[in-house]
């Protein structure tokens, strides 16, 4: 199958039987989002794995009660870095630069460059900039587990302050995105799962400059 076909398998789905999604294949997800493509390859976020179910009961609420939050096999968490500063810049580099055998100077004027444009933005602005590359890995995520015919529901709708002080984010120097449950359809519960995928025609939704 193509990921054409995977994509038109897959939905949001709406209600999830509790069934366990094999260790394997979540980690194959996790994997696709940690290959996925971000902005000078600075990889600005992390993905927190949850499966305490006592931890997602207290998510639910957050979540405005959700129950995919607490049906799900795997909860995951995109989390943002909340600004881009020369210590996390320069720790980026020093790992590529040891994994390719290369000095640390081998990449300095790069590095020099990206502290210089990011350090004179605001937090804020930094911040949006990181969740926008982890979108990019949440978007991954979702097309590699239709891949695995495993069912995703993805999150915005939730208090994300409240999160992060519940898992502690702020002290990691993260903030919560998105968030996507991980699980199986309940064929029987879920309303949305025989109805038509429908999307914007494509005439509509491309356009062409020749």
């Amino acid at each position: 199958m193509s990921l054409i076909e995977h994509l038109n398998w897959r939905y949001a789905t709406k209600k999830m039987n509790g069934q366990k999604v094999p260790d394997e294949k979540v980690n194959q997800i996790i994997q696709a989002a940690h290959l996925a493509p971000t902005s000078s390859g600075l990889q600005p976020f992390k993905i927190i794995v949850i499966t305490n179910q006592e931890l997602k009961e207290k998510i639910a609420p957050i979540a405005f009660g959700q129950s995919q939050i607490t049906d799900c096999s795997h909860l995951l968490v995109f989390a943002a870095w909340d600004n881009y500063t020369e210590e996390n810049i320069r720790n980026v580099f020093r790992h590529l630069n040891a994994e390719r055998g290369l000095p640390d100077t081998a990449t300095a004027d790069y590095e020099n460059r990206l502290i210089s444009m990011y350090t004179a933005k605001t937090p804020e602005e930094n911040f949006h900039h990181a969740a926008k590359q982890a979108y990019i890995g949440f978007g991954v995520a979702i097309a590699e587990a239709a891949i695995l015919h495993v069912d995703t529901t993805p999150m915005e709708g939730f208090d994300a302050a409240a999160l992060d002080e519940l898992l502690n984010l702020k002290e990691q120097h993260l903030r919560s995105t998105t968030l996507l449950p991980l699980g199986y359809r309940d064929e029987t519960g879920d309303w949305l799962v025989n109805l038509k995928k429908v999307r914007t025609p494509l005439s509509d939704f491309v356009i062409e400059f020749k």
